[in-house]
């Protein structure tokens, strides 16, 4: 550490607060004296502790705590930012000018426009200094028509500073929150009526667990949509009194706790869930309220359902989804379900014949003939199985159990004859063999390449052909993929030990081949 004699303005509450410096965030944990040097010193704790140095200690004195042992570090007062109120803000980012006494509005792309700030319906105020509301009053007399505000990774300190700005904004109805460190109210009812009317809140990258989650809840009494992706949340508990208009939820990259899904079940208006990459099994997922085939009571409204790129390997999952009495959407790309024959198609028409609502299927829409044609392909699949078990509409309870809506697809289309029941197919390689298109958008002179490769390929040996065919090394190469069935739509291949079939590769799907 260095000796700077030049010492600004501290805040005198600049312990807890939110500061810039060089680009990253961080919250100041400690102001004063470090001995031996001189001067005035900022212990912080960094939102990224890979930018810190060392755990809040020096030369063997503890002046700060950080969770992370490298997270913290001292700075000069000099160094850092502690930001700007709200106004201030908006000015910096919505560039004024003079003509003749009338204010001419310029974005940020040079184009001119009449406009005061009293006409704004939305303001972006992302990655800005912000940190609190500036003088009372001002805002409501300057940007009263604001319906959506976005303060993601601001310089807000805590609750009170935001409710400080949504108090006076009376149409707010969408607000962005996301990348800030907000500390928590004693009293969160209290500020209630600083949020009445939101009805749209992101919180993603906040370092929130879902305790304080539903202990923030009371200030939002008619929030409807809540994304709370990349947290701390683990464990669901069940929300009591609070998130009970709630229609949308996302919980999306946090790594959660399998057997505390169903705490959120009874949610009455939830409408969508997301619950990609959670790293969820749903190994024990049980509607007991339901026997096999019936309808449950929980999550009475979720119509459409996300579980993309998570662990989920067993078909009796998706048997308890069908109980789902409200389900139309539902995807699940990038997960280990594998019919017996290895054929992605296969395992596709199996959700889609065991999923008997489905209205789209990983963000597909599910055509009349395409149901058709995997509901009798499922009869005929597993005839053998059934007339093993009895026939009949009452087989025994072991097939029931492993295929609930046979009977059903019985009364629909009639029960199979034995000369059409399938044989099921061995797990041949010929039954595997995707054929994949090559293609290289950033080099145009190069040639697309076909080849057929078995499904079960890791995406560590594609790299290794492609390496023979292109010579550019491996770890240089980035692939994503395309699919016919979502046309301009690109997925990302991120992963070298998984397999084709793990990303849901199809047929005829298009891999593009980009190197640095």
């Amino acid at each position: 550490m260095g000796v700077d004699h030049t010492e600004p303005e501290v805040p005198e509450d600049a312990v807890g607060r939110r500061v810039s410096c060089d680009g990253e965030r961080a919250t100041v944990r400690y102001a004063g004296p470090v001995p031996p040097t001189a001067g005035l010193w900022l212990g912080v704790e960094w939102d990224n502790p890979e930018r810190g140095k060392h755990d809040g200690s020096h030369n063997g004195v503890k002046y700060f705590t950080c969770r992370h042992p490298k997270g913290g570090s001292f700075v000069r007062p000099g160094k850092v930012s502690f930001g700007v109120d709200y106004l201030t803000a908006v000015e910096q980012q919505y560039v004024y000018e003079v003509e003749l006494s009338n204010k001419s509005y310029i974005d940020l792309e040079g184009r001119s426009k009449k406009l005061s700030f009293e006409m704004l319906t939305s303001v972006l105020l992302c990655g800005c200094e912000v940190n609190g509301s500036g003088p009372d009053g001002e805002i409501r007399k300057t940007t009263p028509q604001v319906q959506s505000l976005d303060l993601a990774k601001t310089l807000m300190s805590c609750w009170e500073d935001v409710s400080s700005i949504t108090q006076q904004l009376d149409q707010l109805e969408v607000l962005q929150l996301s990348s800030n460190r907000l500390r928590l109210l004693s009293e969160p009812s209290a500020h209630s009526e600083a949020f009445i009317r939101l009805k749209t809140l992101a919180l993603n990258s906040c370092d929130l667990t879902w305790p304080q989650i539903l202990e923030c809840a009371p200030m939002w009494p008619q929030l409807e949509v809540l994304s709370v992706e990349k947290n701390n949340i683990t464990e669901l508990l069940r929300p009591e009194g609070v998130l009970q208009m709630l229609k949308t939820l996302s919980l999306s990259g946090n790594s959660l706790i399998q057997d505390s899904v169903l705490t959120i079940a009874a949610l009455p208006r939830l409408e969508e869930l997301n619950l990609t990459r959670t790293g969820l099994t749903l190994t024990d997922l049980r509607f007991d309220d339901a026997a096999p085939g019936s309808l449950t009571a929980m999550f009475p409204a979720l119509k459409n359902l996300y579980l993309d790129h998570n662990n989920i390997s067993e078909w009796r999952v998706v048997d308890e989804f069908a109980k789902l009495r409200s389900l139309v959407k539902f995807s699940c790309l990038g997960n280990r379900l594998v019919s017996n024959d290895g054929n992605p198609r296969t395992a596709t028409q199996l959700l889609i014949a065991k999923l008997g609502k489905l209205v789209f299927l990983n963000r597909c829409e599910i055509h009349p003939d395409e149901r058709r044609g995997a509901e009798l392909d499922y009869l005929k699949t597993f005839g053998e199985e059934w007339l093993k078990a009895g026939g009949g509409l009452q087989p025994d309870s072991t097939f029931t159990c492993q295929h609930p809506r046979y009977l059903s697809l019985i009364d629909k289309y009639g029960a199979p004859e034995e000369g059409e029941l399938k044989k099921p197919e061995a797990f041949a390689l010929k039954n595997q063999l995707l054929k994949i298109v090559f293609v290289f958008p950033d080099d145009a002179e190069r040639k697309p390449i076909e080849k057929k490769l078995p499904t079960s390929m890791v995406v560590q040996k594609v790299k290794g052909l492609l390496y023979r065919l292109l010579k550019v090394p491996a770890v240089d190469l980035k692939l994503t993929y395309t699919s016919p069935k979502m046309e301009g739509t690109e997925f990302e291949i991120d992963n070298d030990l998984k397999s084709l079939q793990f990303y849901s590769i199809e047929d005829g799907d298009q891999v593009l081949v980009r190197w640095s």
